[in-house]
């Protein structure tokens, strides 16, 4: 009983500090045009926890499209050189920096918030992803090169466990090659 009391206190907490998360109040969504590589990664998802030592950097092609939206193509090069691929449209809310967008592959609907950006160097993301009735946090690091000072290292890892994800679901990603061009 105690277990199942804390387990309770911790999602209620995660909820109402997610609830909290705005985005960067001048958010520029041109600014988020290129490529970024994924370099932070945190969720207490079982499925991250499964497979987070096998992870390593992908990179994401961000564009904004005509009508304010933002096309977003994910790939990460496999231990067997494959290559995992994965595109979503975010669609731009009444909030600026606050998008959503429903994953075709995983089914679930995203709302996702550009929490902080300097658009030449790193950009910090905090996603509510909700499939059911399962709602799952996700935190990510992105930065225009394969490096990010240890301040935001640190910044993201801080924001990330204030989100309610346990240190141990925090993930500075190892380099990687990148995948050839689709």
């Amino acid at each position: 009983m105690t277990l199942l009391l804390t387990a309770l206190g911790a999602v209620l907490c995660s909820f109402s500090v997610s609830a909290q998360v705005v985005p960067q109040a001048d958010f520029n969504i041109q600014g988020m045009a290129g490529k970024w590589y994924l370099i932070g990664f945190a969720t207490n998802a079982q499925w991250f926890v499964n497979r987070k030592a096998d992870m390593k950097m992908g990179t994401a092609m961000l564009t904004p499209t005509a009508d304010g939206n933002l096309d977003m193509s994910y790939a990460s090069l496999s231990s067997d050189g494959s290559c995992w691929r994965m595109n979503n449209l975010a669609k731009q809310t009444n909030v600026p920096g606050k998008l959503t967008y429903t994953s075709e592959r995983w089914g679930s609907v995203n709302d996702m918030s550009m929490v902080d950006v300097k658009y030449d160097e790193y950009a910090l993301t905090h996603t509510i992803k909700t499939k059911g009735s399962d709602p799952t946090v996700v935190t990510k690091l992105y930065g225009r090169g394969v490096e990010l000072s240890a301040d935001l290292l640190e910044r993201f890892r801080q924001f990330s466990l204030g989100t309610g994800v346990l240190p141990e679901n925090i993930a500075f990603l190892p380099k990687n090659a990148e995948c050839p061009a689709a």
